[in-house]
């Protein structure tokens, strides 16, 4: 979450003022204000272990019971309708409720499906590409080759096919599963989005479902059955997450205004708004409380790092933090220019009471695997340093590897990892060195994201540097808009590179909530760095007041 390099250069992007928490920091875009309402208060409308009002509470557990049931049951039409189901129940964001019943679902399709020779011929072009979609979304091995059936003699899609529009949203909508070599799904993304990509400008698996979630609410067909229910739970499901997530807020408000980073660290960002909102859409669970606030804090200090590197110290007394993080050791703050003693010591005591409480919770303490990534970013941010203080451009090659590190995607993904609860040293299906490629996929996407939204928006200065720029050094000649193309194709690239290694994890279904918080992550990435032609981020500040305020809550612009 290590972005845009210099503070100083950082848009005016006008101001959010919810009416809701207090801090008392000097007003940035994405600080949270203080106004008349207090989300510190405690709200009655709370999910599991604590009290709803009697009467919504007792109406939330019979439609989710309501839902179990039906996907237990045999009262649907057909068993394509039992895929619709799960479909629906998943763009609405409360799958997390029906895990096991969505998993028995996808198994018995998977197992119908593969254990007949001819499986899959009986399917319309919609019903295969949801079924390939869940399935193969779900770790199930499914292969790309089964649309070669919707192929003509000469090997390309059938110009029939264009009539079915409806199975043309589908079939783009799982082309969006590919992995490397797929070459029939590139094909059929290909084919169907020259019909029907306008009407699918953010396909499923790209968006945050909480986001997206409303809008399926208004257009999901049907007023009685289950879409009926489904459409009312969601509605009260958005209400329970809204007011946890407004009282984790609050918390996270107080948690900064107690550090008083805002108050010593003038030049440094301060924007608790933006690194909740991080959290928030990662782990979209609202029963993951404990866990959105502690990956909250570190991120704050990827980006307080992140500053501290660019506007605090010289390379020499960089090197020296450097060297301290690596140490981890309270007697070595006095080394350390006055700006640096505060992150440190906050960073240590709050890193150290991450670990104790994993190892309160799950009987290990990960400290040295956080000592290690914490390590890891400030090496990057000094490469960066030295670099930019020299006047150094690096090949492009160096500049996105070092960058994947410096974009805090490491250090986020290794605290998920064991705030989720797998373990390294248990002898776990999953351990952490198992994570290494998609955590290097997630981090490319960011870094190049961040640098391409950047180089088109943010005017910057020129002390940061750029995949695009030096992408261009190394290739004299080239044009910007010929490396922005690259650029976007080697983002499509990586989220093929990430779709496998979550197809491989998510084989072991306990995997399931890291990859979903990984992916999640980097859906997040274009929303925080879709910069309009006013240096706005419109999208995140639908996503901000759509998931967190009351619809009637705007953002105001200066």
């Amino acid at each position: 979450m290590a972005v845009n390099k210099s503070s100083s250069s950082l848009p005016s992007h006008g101001d959010i003022r919810p009416s809701l928490v207090a801090s008392e920091a000097t007003p940035q875009k994405w600080t949270i204000l203080e106004q008349t309402s207090d989300l510190s208060k405690p709200r009655q409308i709370i999910l599991n272990g604590h009290c709803f009002e009697d009467e919504f509470s007792m109406e939330y557990e019979q439609k989710l019971k309501d839902v179990r049931e039906l996907l237990k049951s045999e009262e649907l039409e057909n068993q394509i309708e039992s895929l619709m189901l799960v479909d629906a129940i998943q763009r609405l964001g409360v799958d997390y409720h029906f895990q096991e019943e969505i998993e028995a679902v996808l198994r018995r399709h998977y197992m119908e499906a593969t254990t007949c020779s001819d499986g899959y011929s009986y399917y319309t072009l919609h019903d295969l590409s949801l079924l390939f979609r869940l399935l193969r979304d779900h770790g199930f091995s499914i292969p790309a080759d089964i649309f070669n059936r919707f192929k003509g003699k000469d090997g390309v899609f059938e110009g029939k096919l264009k009539q079915d529009i409806r199975g043309l949203m589908e079939l783009y909508e799982a082309a969006q599963l590919v992995i490397e070599g797929e070459d029939i799904l590139d094909e059929a993304a290909k084919f169907s989005g020259e019909i029907v990509s306008n009407r699918l400008k953010h396909p499923y698996h790209k968006s945050i479902a909480r986001f997206t979630a409303k809008k399926y609410i208004r257009d999901c067909q049907g007023i009685n059955g289950w879409r009926k229910t489904l459409k009312e739970l969601a509605k009260m499901n958005i209400s329970v997450a809204k007011t946890g997530n407004q009282q984790e807020l609050a918390k996270i408000s107080k948690w900064w205004k107690d550090l008083g980073f805002a108050q010593e660290l003038k030049q440094a960002r301060n924007q608790p708004l933006k690194w909740y909102t991080w959290s928030m859409a990662s782990l979209s669970d609202p029963r993951m409380s404990e866990q959105r606030l502690e990956l909250t804090k570190s991120i704050t200090f990827i980006y307080i790092i992140d500053d501290i590197f660019d506007l605090y110290g010289t390379p020499e007394e960089l090197t020296v933090f450097t060297r301290a993080v690596h140490m981890w050791d309270y007697s070595v703050v006095q080394m350390l220019p006055k700006p640096m003693k505060m992150c440190y010591k906050a960073l240590l005591d709050t890193t150290n009471d991450i670990g104790y409480k994993i190892y309160k919770k799950h009987g290990y303490n990960p400290i040295d695997s956080l000592k290690l990534a914490w390590g890891s970013l400030c090496d990057a941010f000094l490469v960066e340093a030295k670099w930019f203080a020299s006047g150094h451009l690096p090949t492009s090659h160096e500049y996105l590897e070092n960058g994947k590190v410096s974009s805090g995607v490491h250090v986020v993904l290794v605290h998920l990892f064991f705030l989720l609860g797998f373990n390294r040293k248990a002898g776990g299906a999953v351990q952490v060195d198992d994570i290494a490629e998609l955590i290097s996929s997630v981090a490319t996407i960011l870094r190049l994201w961040d640098d391409f939204g950047s180089a088109k928006d943010e005017q910057q200065d020129g002390n940061d540097g750029s995949y695009i720029e030096c992408y261009m050094k190394d290739n004299p000649g080239s044009t910007i808009e010929t490396v922005r193309e690259l650029v976007i194709d080697m983002i499509s690239s990586e989220w093929k590179h990430l779709n496998k290694e979550c197809f491989h994890l998510n084989k072991n279904s306990s995997s399931s909530s890291f990859t979903k918080a990984s992916l999640n992550l980097a859906r997040m990435v274009p929303l925080m760095y879709s910069y309009d032609d006013d240096h706005q981020l419109p999208i995140l500040e639908e996503f901000i007041n759509s998931t967190l305020f009351d619809d009637t809550v705007l953002v105001h612009r200066p």
